[in-house]
């Protein structure tokens, strides 16, 4: 079941005082488990996918990260340039503040503008931030990254007031239905909680702690 798992993870690291030693172990990992991707901030790509070449571990980069704050045009700016240099997956945090007003026209704009940018040259994953919704809110938030064209909806940035549930993993594979990808992110150190989180409805599995995921041990940091 482990290396099973192991496809299904995106090898993270996200941290402000990354240094390319660490860039360069994360890669180095993610060919040895043979993980999905690594997912790095965009300063990140080009080494990323410099150091990946030739082998099947796509390189996943973040967009308006993590606050989601930033405008519509900012979001795909960010996304054409990691594209152009290197990522073929981008993972995209919604405008949470304007989910919470009921402007889904700006929310639906906002993931529509990376889901233009993205087209046919990389996956955008949307992360709704969940734990700062509400139930409908999170409803909403799935509905309306769906409407606007996304491949994937994830649970949060890891750098909120929590991670990844069962629970809400649950209720968006609930509301996207089978169509689209659910990524788990926050919180998964350990192969049980990735398997519980697989169990629920997700397809991919956002954690530093990949390497100790596959081993059967337990992390003790996750982002």
């Amino acid at each position: 079941m482990a290396n099973d798992i192991a496809k299904m993870i995106d090898h993270t690291l996200l941290k402000a005082d990354t240094t390319k030693e660490q860039i360069v172990k994360l890669c180095e990992e993610a060919k040895q488990y043979n993980f999905a991707s690594v997912c790095v901030n965009p300063t990140w790509v080009a080494t990323a996918a410099e150091l990946l070449k030739g082998t099947d571990v796509k390189v996943c980069t973040v967009i308006g990260f993590p606050l989601g704050a930033n405008t519509p045009e900012t979001k795909a700016f960010e996304t054409k340039n990691a594209i152009e240099n290197g990522a073929t997956e981008v993972d995209m945090v919604i405008n949470i503040g304007a989910l919470k007003d009921g402007n889904d026209e700006l929310v639906e704009r906002d993931i529509r503008a990376v889901v233009d940018a993205a087209k046919g040259k990389a996956l955008v994953k949307v992360i709704i931030e969940a734990c700062l919704l509400t139930e409908e809110e999170k409803v909403r938030a799935c509905e309306l990254a769906v409407k606007a064209g996304a491949d994937y909806v994830k649970t949060s940035t890891g750098f909120s007031t929590g991670g990844a549930t069962v629970e809400d993993v649950a209720l968006m594979r609930k509301t996207v239905g089978p169509s689209i990808g659910v990524k788990a992110s926050g919180g998964v150190r350990d192969l049980q909680s990735a398997e519980a989180m697989i169990q629920a409805g997700a397809t991919r599995i956002g954690t530093s702690s990949g390497a100790a995921i596959v081993q059967g041990k337990t992390a003790t940091t996750d982002y």
